[in-house]
């Protein structure tokens, strides 16, 4: 783990509300593996106080770092006005990434909304492994490009909860319809998935329903980023029934689907 100031690079509006901005660190990126994020210090005053979490979307050049984020609040909203040569703090890589598959297992990547940026990044690694990249948003509005900023060879599926574009309904009913063909070879696959957690909760119920191994990259509050303040623990599940915590900044935020407590989420 690697904590330095580091230089933006770029910091570019992809659509509305969204911004892809890479900065520069050789050290950082050559430690950086897929599903793994990084804690940003948006400014080096109080004003926000605590860092962000943010996943690694891509290594660039082996030395430029770079994070897809949604202007949510106060914070990522000053993040939004910065601009390249201007010096943010930046701690990681932090966190379990995905395990890759094995060479001969496809696999199936689900993403919903801002979840993409992981799996981009694990896209970008398997490269022209036999893949499937499955993309779900609100409405064709929400749609991000990534197609453009892609350097794999397969293709992205987008669904849309309106049916505005692509495949119409929840890109889990996507997942759903895919391996629902008798052609895929299921014992031959892998699942990884990132987004909100009722999705992550669908997914994982396919996953298990087919026996197909998964792996879901968790989203949660963090302040510190390396378990020390608790504040993202998530329940697990536990043979003797007794309450079984792990922290999603330091155990993840990659976890076997099937060892999470969804009920508790």
């Amino acid at each position: 783990m690697i904590d330095q100031h580091t230089e933006i690079v770029f910091n570019r509006k992809i659509k509305s509300g969204i911004f892809l901005l890479g900065f520069r660190s050789p050290h950082i990126a050559s430690e950086s593996r897929p599903g793994q994020f990084v804690m940003v210090r948006i400014n080096d005053g109080i004003d926000p106080l605590l860092r962000r979490p943010f996943s690694i979307f891509d290594v660039r050049d082996k030395n430029t770092i770079c994070i897809l984020y949604k202007t949510v609040g106060h914070g990522t909203d000053i993040l939004s006005w910065k601009k390249a040569g201007e010096k943010i703090s930046v701690m990681g890589p932090l966190g379990r990434g995905f395990s890759m598959p094995d060479e001969n297992r496809k696999a199936i990547l689900v993403a919903g909304g801002i979840g993409a940026a992981p799996l981009h990044f694990l896209a970008g690694t398997l490269k022209f492994r036999p893949m499937e990249f499955m993309a779900g948003f609100g409405t064709s509005g929400d749609i991000i490009p990534l197609s453009q900023k892609t350097g794999y060879a397969a293709g992205i599926s987008i669904a849309t909860d309106d049916g505005s574009q692509g495949y119409p309904g929840m890109v889990t009913g996507l997942l759903d319809e895919y391996l629902s063909g008798d052609t895929h070879g299921k014992d031959l696959m892998s699942i990884y998935a990132c987004g909100p957690s009722a999705m992550l909760k669908k997914v994982s119920f396919i996953a298990s329903h087919r026996n197909i191994p998964c792996q879901v990259s968790l989203e949660a509050l963090m302040a510190c980023g390396l378990g020390a303040c608790q504040g993202c623990a998530v329940k697990i599940q536990s043979q003797d029934d007794q309450p079984f915590y792990r922290h999603v900044c330091k155990d993840g935020p990659v976890f076997p689907s099937h060892i999470i407590d969804w009920s508790n989420i």
